[in-house]
């Protein structure tokens, strides 16, 4: 029996490029969403066995989309989609209850490898994912923590995943102020990297 998988991505030469890859397979793409909105009705009317959710769907915050579909359908393993290996977005999936996450350069062994595991129930988690992050995303929350305003913007920047670069453009200020809301944040939190404060942030809701 084949496995039912839906993918939702809003770039339509991203949902043709993988299923001509997964042509032939045991895995059959039954449904093809756009935007979030189809997403979740597609789910409720395909049942898929798996579904592939674009890390950026629909141009805006894909991981908005897993935690809807997440808290309404709890037991459909989904699959992270992204250009890149972004350790901030891998962190922030495995934080909202993804099953894995791949990036678009993986081949069509790899893609189908995923999508069998995560439909039998295991994790398409990498053993170096999960040392890597696993930590990160078990953090007590604590979310009694003095963090100005302007340290709590920045941090949620962080866990959408922009570098501090992207952060000082998105805030319209310097990079060096940057780093030092950056150093401040984690002496509060008491971490050592923006990986744990960005899954700490999605733990309390400032994403």
């Amino acid at each position: 029996m084949s496995i039912k998988l839906l993918l939702a991505d809003h770039q339509e030469v991203m949902r043709a490029g993988l299923k001509s890859l997964i042509s032939r397979s045991h895995v059959e793409m039954v449904g093809e969403a756009n935007t979030e909105e189809e997403a979740i009705r597609l789910t409720s009317e395909l049942s898929p066995d798996v579904m592939i959710l674009d890390v950026r769907f629909a141009g805006e915050d894909g991981f908005g989309t897993l935690s809807k579909i997440r808290a309404e359908y709890p037991e459909l393993p989904i699959l992270m989609w992204s250009t890149g290996d972004n350790p901030t977005y891998i962190a922030r999936a495995m934080a909202l209850g993804a099953s894995g996450y791949l990036p678009r350069s993986v081949g069509r062994t790899e893609i189908l490898t995923a999508v069998r595991t995560v439909a039998n129930g295991r994790t398409g988690w990498s053993e170096a994912q999960q040392k890597a992050f696993t930590g990160a995303a078990e953090l007590p929350q604590e979310v009694d923590v003095p963090l100005t305003p302007r340290e709590r913007e920045v941090l949620r920047q962080i866990a959408y995943g922009l570098s501090n670069k992207e952060v000082a453009k998105a805030l319209d200020i310097s990079y060096e102020t940057v780093k030092e809301h950056v150093q401040h944040m984690l002496r509060k939190l008491r971490m050592t990297d923006r990986t744990q404060a960005a899954v700490w942030a999605v733990r309390n809701g400032l994403d």
